[in-house]
């Protein structure tokens, strides 16, 4: 079944006080994508994600299309380190902005309050609803981030690192409410988690200056290799451990502890 591109990188190059971060990235998104970008720390994951919301200068070309008409239609959950919470806010100011892009200089309605406490609801969080976000644990920014990340129903949902900062209970209530979000939209989510995310996306984009999209979220240590993605691999046995690429220092038989 073919599917209408929403974004498309073309030779896309970036480079920070010169030093390269990304280089000819030639890789495109579609229509109802469930993607995980993985890759080592540095190797471009969030300089990736920061090019197609416009964040960061860039060379090449980004084309949006099918749904994704501008990036008015992206809704964006930043990493919380990123984010000031010292901004005088509260949960339900900090949700309601995520429409802010839409209405311009009009002024909330009823309707759109009336979203916020349904997405309140729905993250469970109407108690923390006048909370100013500096009094929040992480978990609880997290929610409120989210929310106002998909108030304004995107066709495509950008997260980096969304599990950081965050409990237990509400990871996996996280990656069970983006598998329902990704039935009526596109989701791009940055992990470190290699092992969580690719239980969970269809597709998987490793990232390390290059950017290679593997069709499958199946990966294997041949694979990453190939794609010069120097990650771990974590796997699960009789005891919980981690297997690691071979390296020419060691020249023990047996196995790291």
């Amino acid at each position: 079944m073919n599917r209408s591109e929403i974004v498309k990188l073309e030779h896309l190059s970036v480079a920070y006080d010169g030093r390269e971060a990304l280089r000819d990235v030639n890789i495109s998104f579609y229509e109802n994508d469930f993607v995980g970008i993985i890759g080592p720390n540095g190797g471009g994951k969030s300089t990736l994600i920061k090019s197609i919301l416009g964040l960061v200068p860039h060379e090449g070309n980004i084309t949006f299309g099918g749904s994704v008409t501008g990036r008015h239609r992206i809704g964006y959950m930043p990493q919380q380190n990123l984010f000031d919470k010292s901004f005088p806010i509260s949960v339900s100011e900090l949700i309601l902005s995520g429409l802010q892009s839409e209405k311009g200089l009009k002024r909330y309605t009823r309707e759109d309050k009336s979203k916020v406490k349904a997405i309140l609801k729905q993250l469970g969080i109407i108690h923390l609803s006048n909370k100013q976000i500096g009094e929040l644990s992480g978990g609880e920014l997290q929610r409120a981030l989210l929310g106002r990340a998909i108030i304004s129903e995107p066709a495509l949902l950008i997260l980096d690192e969304p599990a950081n900062f965050v409990d237990n209970q509400f990871e996996g209530e996280l990656y069970a409410l983006l598998e329902r979000l990704s039935e009526r939209m596109a989701i791009i989510i940055v992990s470190h988690d290699v092992g969580t995310i690719t239980s969970l996306v269809r597709s998987v984009v490793c990232v390390n200056r290059t950017v290679h999209r593997h069709p499958t979220a199946e990966l294997t240590p041949e694979l990453l290799e190939n794609y010069h993605c120097p990650i771990q691999v974590i796997s699960h046995g009789a005891v919980p451990h981690t297997v690691l690429a071979h390296h020419d220092h060691c020249n023990c038989d047996h196995p790291h502890e």
